[in-house]
């Protein structure tokens, strides 16, 4: 499948663009990017082609890999979809429910196939282990803790200087990431509570999920460095379980999420993490952001 990356940050360079170079069954077309000089930089680097122009771009491919901030991703995956691109995505899907919205029904529209690339449903040690926590049933309560150090005073992250994640912080960040975990197992969330007492751009999250469990999430990115890392516990008639650790880097995890996204297109077949799961994750976040704007 002919496939293009929308993108030239960090993220891209590091993850999109060697996955799409190395995987077997995709044939890297080419890069556009905001900042025409940065996509040049970037094709060459990846032995690819540089495009000014992104209508060209999706008019050679059938599919396209979004690495852009989430407001400018809802609205290419909108102008993909509608040219008959299928849409390898990044999250969160978009910066507002209405966005979503948009690229969903766009995709629908259109007949495309989406993924969401939420990492760790694409390492197997934890997607085979989310698989299993959803299989069993008495789930009490869960605890999340998604604990970055972007913005850390010593932080030398890529990603410190990202206005996006300036601008939304860790709600928006890693938020998603524990969500793609917590809801499969747990069922929906339809209630949400949340504060911010700090530090730095922390949140605490409360969700009631449908499954009759509460969960609640620290969410953080100015984690100290040392402090930094992923953790989530379940609690029930089970017992207790934490999520398997991994080593893995990401570019394995986006090498079989274009795996998904190939079998999706394929086979007719939505994914578990399409753009309908990144729209419902999406939501939960714009409910948590609404509150902590009526606390500020």
């Amino acid at each position: 499948m002919r496939i293009g990356l929308l993108g030239t940050g960090p993220w891209a360079d590091m993850t999109h663009a060697p996955a799409l170079r190395r995987h077997d069954s995709l044939d890297f077309v080419g890069v556009w990017g905001r900042r025409p000089g940065a996509a040049k930089e970037l094709a060459d680097r990846h032995g690819t082609r540089a495009y000014d122009d992104v209508d060209a771009l999706l008019a050679d491919v059938e599919a396209v890999a979004l690495a852009v901030p989430p407001a400018v991703q809802a609205v290419l995956a909108v102008r993909a979809a509608r040219a008959g691109c299928h849409l390898l995505l990044d999250k969160p899907l978009a910066a507002t429910v209405a966005q979503g919205q948009a690229a969903v029904e766009a995709v629908r529209v259109a007949g495309v196939a989406s993924v969401v690339f939420f990492t760790a449903r694409f390492q197997p040690e934890t997607e085979a282990w989310i698989t299993e926590q959803a299989a069993s049933d008495g789930w009490f309560t869960a605890q999340a803790q998604w604990l970055g150090a972007v913005f850390a005073a010593d932080s030398d992250s890529p990603f410190a200087d990202s206005p996006w994640r300036r601008e939304k912080g860790a709600l928006w960040d890693v938020g998603p990431h524990a969500l793609s975990v917590l809801l499969p197992v747990l069922g929906d969330a339809r209630r949400v509570a949340a504060a911010a007492p700090g530090p730095g751009d922390t949140v605490h999250l409360v969700l009631d999920h449908t499954g009759g469990a509460s969960s609640t999430l620290t969410l953080s990115l100015t984690a100290p460095p040392a402090a930094a890392g992923a953790t989530v516990e379940l609690r029930g008639r089970a017992g207790v379980t934490l999520l398997p650790e991994t080593t893995e880097g990401p570019v394995p995890a986006l090498l079989r999420a274009a795996d998904a996204l190939l079998a999706s297109a394929r086979g007719g077949r939505p994914h578990a993490c399409d753009a309908a799961f990144g729209l419902r994750v999406t939501e939960t976040l714009a409910a948590a952001e609404a509150l902590l704007n009526r606390r500020q």
